[in-house]
């Protein structure tokens, strides 16, 4: 329970797009004796997450939600993991004002990407940087990120902002790619990505709710950027099995989304996450990461 101004509002996250790494988090605090509550864009999405025990209600992006606003209104802290569209967030379009005059808000977490930071050459990239996107995705989730910390600077809210690689996990791996026979070994030379694990994306974030310093943009990634078909390499390993066949990145059948994330390479620092909020990742590369997928480790 928290006490702001004469109200007493219950600690309560809610979670614009109850995703894959929204969910972690949401199922962690709410262990912790929170109120939990979020959004999907689906009837069908919406009872399979009501089955798993979330508080849901529909918001598609497309109007404000009513729901959504009875649920803000009762919140303290909010999770923001939807994309945004051309015409920018759909929750900053539709719910922004509500969220900058509510009186309970104090915390605002934005899920952005890496992306932000364009082209590196395969170089080094920090939150020093001055972000310069060239995609259409990364320049989006730029003016996303610029307008929740404006939200925050006006309304006197605390926003974190935690810049994404690729994202993996139990479920959503390498690991799973190969026993399926979907994983592609794509060589492009030069190219290097940084990735994290689900469980380390929730273990930051509720680092940094946990946290008092003001409102931080982290980069939540591994220790090691590397070549993509190395990770896969690795995966066919631990189960035993040969890895696919390489292909040459120039002639691979690829779709224009596909093929644009590899327009871009860089090695992304994690310094200022381990040295605020997270010192010790759980998965400090994709080797622990897939060899605890694969049942290879305890956890």
């Amino acid at each position: 329970m928290e006490i702001h101004g004469d109200t007493a509002f219950m600690t309560h996250l809610f979670c614009f797009g109850l995703g894959y790494s929204a969910q972690l988090t949401a199922q962690r605090l709410a262990a912790r004796g929170w109120r939990v509550s979020g959004t999907s864009t689906s009837a069908e999405g919406i009872a399979k997450l009501k089955r798993e025990g979330f508080d849901v209600v529909l918001f598609d992006g497309t109007h404000a939600s009513p729901e959504a606003g009875h649920l803000l209104a009762q919140a303290t802290h909010i999770l923001l993991s939807i994309p945004p569209s051309p015409d920018g967030d759909p929750a900053f379009i539709h719910h922004g004002e509500a969220v900058a005059a509510s009186r309970s808000i104090a915390w605002i977490g934005y899920f952005s990407t890496v992306g932000v930071y364009g082209d590196a050459a395969g170089g080094w990239v920090s939150e020093d940087e001055e972000a310069k996107p060239a995609s259409s995705r990364g320049k989006l989730r730029l003016a996303a990120e610029r307008a929740w910390q404006a939200l925050g600077e006006t309304s006197g809210k605390r926003v974190d902002i935690f810049r994404l690689p690729g994202i993996y996990g139990p479920g959503r791996s390498a690991i799973e790619d190969v026993k399926a026979g979907t994983a592609r070994r794509l060589v492009k030379p030069g190219q290097v990505f940084n990735r994290i694990h689900v469980d380390d994306i929730a273990t930051a974030v509720i680092a940094a709710i946990d946290k008092e310093s003001p409102g931080r943009v982290y980069n939540v990634t591994d220790d090691e950027p590397g070549p993509p078909q190395d990770v896969v390499t690795y995966a066919a390993e631990l189960l035993g099995c040969p890895p696919p066949p390489e292909i040459d990145f120039a002639t691979a059948d690829l779709s224009p989304m596909a093929r644009s994330f590899y327009s871009e390479s860089k090695r992304v620092s994690n310094a200022r996450l381990k040295r605020e909020l997270l010192p010790h990742l759980a998965y400090p590369t994709y080797r622990e990461g897939l060899a605890a997928i694969a049942g290879l480790t305890k956890k």
